[in-house]
């Protein structure tokens, strides 16, 4: 099957550059930056094809692209601050104890068939997140509001002593355990949309995974824009919905989202106006940037690429054997030498600097320490050490770390490593039912807080996919930060915490991402942020004056 998929994406990229080469023989060949700056579509390389439009299934950043087009929260963030705006909820109340936040929606908030959108289906969407049989990887997120933990883990089973209620149709109250600096940057998040209730239940139950109710022709939104086409591994077209509250506001008629796993092909896409966003390969960031091209975009993005480790393979069982892996990476060299984009070596988790938290880290390159770890866990020189596969999703860059690793590992600790890559979706899947030894990984930041990188990787949290458990590590997450009274207390328990991680390892910082892009000079309120985030509702197309609207 997945040599049929790579056939199959191979004949359609022969396709698009075959098309580009006819067309740009014709006199009158528009590209689609062109026309797109005329007719207001932005065309965007998506990286790759989505794994699901549900926001309470879904999980990546391509994902994020789509769904926040075509969905809203309670609040969106703002495109160069990130600090939250008035979304759906025209307004809000927070209580003197910071635990209780009272929102207002507006009455005139509509789902894109036109139905009314009103408190109730808060309630319901976050009752159906905490399903456990959904399987939400961010059902974690809603932990801070009181007992939904409780209810998730089945400690409780009346949804109703969750704190959510809808006060009535155009009012929600969100009661918090403790009340935690971020909350409101988590309504922004897709896990924390809603979910038209009449369209999930069309096509199967409220805790079913899989259904047809996220497909073209199905599914129902309240975003800025509404789903037009999905034509798989080519496009997934979104156009702008005249029942969004802020339609009038709305100057992009039209999204056209491109999934293209091969950055290099990405690139001359962008290159041959196919694209007004794209990515960049690595090889490329220095001939753009000695040209001082416009279109060149690198900035800072809080984010971390990481290595995890499935702790239940015998190999990796032991902390000796996962610190020793850790401490003979040559960040160094990664950075300099091949991503090339002004990455920053990762010695912790957390990126320096989230919220004022700059983590200490122990963890450092060194072979000859690493050494004598690999022979205390029983492998001297390597030997006795079982072959180990590194998963990694269908990326040239990716390739590229994942090469470098085995060579590194090899040298320093004579151990054998094989590569195997499989398409996004493919890869979700194999490193969700842990069905891996090491897999690549990385984390962007969904709101700006160490919190938002250290509760990844709690007890059989959705996003730790590694195995690893550690209660003392839990209970300062869950427990201890909540109840902090200054900021300075948060940021030494994260210390805490974070020490737990890199002292056990199960996974592997490498590097802080930083955000590497080409972004065509006519797309305007593209802002700047760390999250890398686009608000499509406030983006649009400026013609250059070579292109005037005739």
């Amino acid at each position: 099957m997945l040599y049929k998929k790579l056939y199959s994406k191979s004949v359609a990229l022969l396709a698009i550059t075959g098309l580009i080469l006819t067309l740009s023989s014709c006199g009158d060949y528009q590209s689609n930056v062109e026309s797109g700056n005329r007719e207001g579509t932005l065309h965007w390389g998506n990286g790759t094809e989505p794994q699901s439009l549900d926001p309470h299934i879904a999980t990546g950043v391509p994902e994020h692209h789509i769904i926040s087009s075509l969905m809203e929260g309670l609040v969106y963030k703002d495109g160069e601050t990130l600090e939250p705006r008035p979304g759906v909820a025209k307004s809000w109340d927070i209580s003197a104890d910071g635990r209780v936040y009272t929102f207002y929606l507006r009455q005139d908030a509509r789902w894109s068939n036109g139905d009314l959108h009103n408190a109730h289906d808060y309630v319901w969407s976050w009752w159906r997140a905490l399903q456990p049989a959904l399987g939400n990887l961010y059902a974690y997120m809603y932990f801070p509001i009181a007992n939904a933990k409780a209810y998730y883990d089945g400690e409780i089973n009346d949804f109703s002593q969750v704190g959510v209620k809808a006060l009535d149709d155009y009012v929600l109250q969100v009661t918090l355990t403790e009340p935690i600096p971020y909350f409101l940057q988590l309504l922004d998040h897709y896990s924390t949309y809603p979910v038209h209730r009449a369209t999930v239940e069309k096509f199967g139950t409220a805790d079913q995974r899989g259904t047809r109710w996220t497909f073209e022709g199905n599914i129902v939104g309240n975003g800025a824009f509404q789903l037009k086409e999905w034509k798989i591994n080519r496009r997934i077209t979104v156009e702008r919905n005249p029942h969004y509250w802020n339609a009038e506001n709305v100057r992009l008629n039209q999204v056209v989202f491109y999934p293209t796993e091969n950055v290099t092909t990405e690139e001359r896409m962008f290159r041959a106006g196919q694209l007004h966003y794209s990515g960049i390969p690595s090889d490329k960031i220095q001939t753009y940037s000695q040209s001082d091209d416009p279109s060149l975009r690198i900035q800072p993005y809080l984010g971390v690429y990481f290595y995890r480790l499935n702790v239940d393979k015998p190999q990796l069982s032991d902390k000796r054997v996962r610190r020793a892996l850790g401490m003979t990476i040559n960040r160094d060299q990664l950075v300099s030498q091949i991503t090339k984009g002004g990455q920053i070596p990762a010695y912790a988790i957390t990126p320096p600097g989230t919220m004022g938290y700059y983590p200490e880290s122990d963890l450092a390159f060194d072979p000859e320490g690493a050494k004598k770890l690999l022979a205390e866990a029983g492998y001297p020189n390597g030997e006795g050490f079982p072959t180990t596969e590194i998963l990694y999703n269908t990326s040239e860059g990716h390739r590229k770390i994942a090469v470098a690793l085995q060579q590194m590992w090899k040298k320093h600790l004579n151990i054998d490593v094989i590569l195997l890559n499989q398409e996004w979706k493919v890869y979700l899947d194999t490193v969700s039912n842990h069905h891996y030894e090491i897999a690549r990984a990385g984390w962007i930041g969904d709101y700006v807080d160490p919190n938002n990188f250290l509760d990844m990787f709690l007890c059989n949290g959705g996003n730790n996919r590694t195995h690893w458990c550690n209660p003392v590590y839990d209970q300062i997450i869950l427990q201890q930060v909540p109840k902090a009274q200054t900021h300075q207390q948060r940021l030494e328990l994260f210390q805490q915490a974070e020490n737990i991680l890199l002292d056990e390892m199960p996974v592997i910082p490498i590097y802080i991402y930083t955000s590497n892009n080409l972004v065509h000079p006519t797309v305007k309120n593209f802002g700047r942020n760390i999250l890398n985030q686009a608000n499509y509702r406030e983006m649009y197309l400026e013609p250059q004056k070579t292109e005037a609207i005739d």
